[in-house]
């Protein structure tokens, strides 16, 4: 869709500031998951050992998937056309209905109020 192509000033700053912060979230985020010796793997939740509440955890609940958000943003900026934002609004869409939710539900019926308290103190994207 060529109409919906654009032109931005410091593309590759915006490229790179959004390639790096998606680098820094994801690994931040697997690497605190490591350290508590709990499940990274996002389809099972219940079989998570603990609420990581320290490093980036401190700032969003889901670094990871941040980390993949910034890397559409990135995409948006490379490609500078319209049509990725729907990509974007699309995945922000589907992840908190299909996966973020469910996740929560999850881990609010396994860790009650520890993690309820967690919800109410750090924000589920930044």
């Amino acid at each position: 869709m060529p109409w919906l192509q654009f032109e931005m000033p410091l593309q590759w700053l915006a490229v790179g500031a959004c390639v790096a912060g998606s680098g820094y979230f994801g690994i931040a985020g697997v690497v605190e998951f490591r350290r508590a010796q709990t499940t990274v793997n996002p389809h099972t939740p219940d079989k998570a050992s603990t609420v990581v509440q320290s490093g980036v955890f401190r700032y969003t609940r889901n670094p990871m998937y941040l980390g993949l958000a910034l890397l559409l943003i990135g995409a948006f900026f490379y490609w500078q056309n319209g049509v990725t934002l729907l990509v974007i609004i699309g995945f922000f869409a589907y992840l908190n209905r299909f996966q973020i939710t469910p996740e929560e539900r999850v881990l609010t019926q396994k860790y009650g109020q520890d993690y309820i308290r967690y919800l109410s103190r750090v924000r589920r994207w930044i």
